[in-house]
């Protein structure tokens, strides 16, 4: 159901796809998601880019940020000031902005007139002190802040005294998908009559991949027709600084202990159809990461609110969507817990269907629809707020730099202008 908003036009600030990251990931489907229900808003996409000239973006993006280009945030709140936005979605991650902790954002923000609503990825319980005084800023420049878990909102209240009034929980979106048997899936992968263990992401080493690894041997022993699934490219900062090391060293893991005829790497970034195809192949699900701290995982809602069983870390998210019998829990790096309770739910059907059940009727809460809807109550709330307090002034900065200093690039039609910032060309 589509229903009617007085919001004309929205924009959503964060990395985009086709740049491969779960920001980028998560603010495409966030737009999509408020632009099919709420199709009299105009939506359009901020794009902050860490490699200049590298994404080939869809038209929907209006404006492209250069990450470490401080000017390049000034105009592009000029930008928005120019394009009379009645909302400003900010998608928050440290390490998407340039300067110190991401500072570079407060310049936007500091020159921005629409009121802004930010999304917190990740909520950090013991921040360092260039972290603090950014979020310390960011709260106060935002008009209201959503977060993905109710430990999230306890975070920004007790470390960053946010005022619960200002503060939405709204659950990471996920697609809705039909519930159906892993067998009906598993012939497209060539591992029909085999119980599929999956793991998919961006891979790089806090992802703890190779504490399933060397779980595997003692569970094969037990289900020899198991194979475990790894699926994702390694992730762009870690293939630029580490190459693929750590996916080397997942194959030698796996060489190692002898699992070669149990272990297949997908090295590549899917999209959202083959996505959900390599889910629906899925028996069990598992998350081993090792950051506590982790406050959103995309890729557990997805698995989650597809149906599947899940074996998981107690990671924030992974704590929180999974209590009460939602999921099962393990240590963090501990291969023998991991094969206790993977072989222990192969073992035991029924408690892995219950268990699936469960997970998809909580998880049509989730669906995009449902989180577009709980969004726009969120901007429709900061829009009030917003005409309701004293209006702050903005300076008006010029968009572009002098010719000699800046390469500029516009796409598409008249009312639909793209702007691109790249560096300096002198540099």
């Amino acid at each position: 159901m589509r229903t009617e908003s007085g919001i004309r036009s929205i924009a959503f600030l964060g990395d985009y796809l086709p740049r491969k990251c779960g920001i980028a990931t998560f603010t495409s489907d966030l737009l999509g998601a408020v632009a099919a229900r709420h199709p009299q808003s105009q939506c359009f996409a901020v794009p902050v880019s860490d490699v200049q000239g590298c994404y080939r973006y869809p038209d929907v993006v209006r404006f492209e940020i250069e990450e470490r280009n401080l000017g390049s945030y000034r105009r592009a709140a000029n930008f928005l000031n120019s394009s009379q936005v009645d909302i400003v979605s900010v998608q928050h991650e440290f390490g998407i902005f340039g300067g110190p902790a991401g500072s570079h954002l407060l310049a936007l923000l500091r020159d921005l007139a629409a009121p802004v609503v930010t999304t917190l990825h990740t909520v950090l319980r013991q921040p360092n002190a260039d972290q603090h005084r950014v979020m310390q800023e960011l709260l106060a420049r935002s008009t209201r802040l959503v977060v993905m878990t109710e430990r999230g909102r306890t975070i920004l209240q007790e470390v960053y005294q946010a005022p619960p009034a200002k503060i939405d929980v709204i659950p990471h979106g996920i697609p809705d998908v039909p519930f159906a048997a892993p067998d009906s899936y598993k012939d497209r992968f060539g591992v029909r009559g085999r119980k599929v263990l999956l793991t998919f992401g961006l891979l790089s080493p806090n992802k703890g991949i190779q504490h399933v690894l060397n779980a595997l041997p003692e569970i094969v022993t037990e289900a020899p027709d198991l194979v475990y699934i790894v699926l994702g490219a390694t992730h762009p900062h870690e293939l630029r600084t580490r190459g693929e090391a750590y996916r080397l060293g997942l194959e030698a893991v796996v060489a190692c202990n002898r699992l070669e005829n149990h272990v297949i790497f997908h090295n590549c970034f899917v999209d959202l159809k083959e996505l959900t195809e390599f889910i629906g192949a899925a028996d069990l699900y598992i998350t081993p990461y090792l950051d506590e701290a982790q406050s959103t995982s995309g890729t557990l809602a997805y698995a989650f609110g597809a149906g599947k069983a899940v074996v998981s870390t107690p990671y924030w998210h992974a704590a929180e969507l999974l209590r009460d019998g939602r999921g099962v829990l393990v240590p963090f790096a501990d291969p023998k817990a991991i094969a206790r309770e993977v072989s222990g739910l192969l073992r035991d059907g029924a408690r892995r269907n219950i268990m699936s059940v469960n997970a998809y009727e909580l998880g049509r809460e989730m669906v995009w629809s449902n989180t577009a809807s709980r969004y726009m109550g969120a901007f429709e709330m900061a829009r009030r707020q917003a005409a309701a307090a004293p209006r702050k002034a903005v300076s008006a900065l010029p968009l572009l730099m002098p010719v000699a200093d800046m390469r500029l690039t516009q796409i598409a039609p008249a009312g639909n202008q793209r702007a691109r910032l790249t560096a300096p060309i002198t540099q």
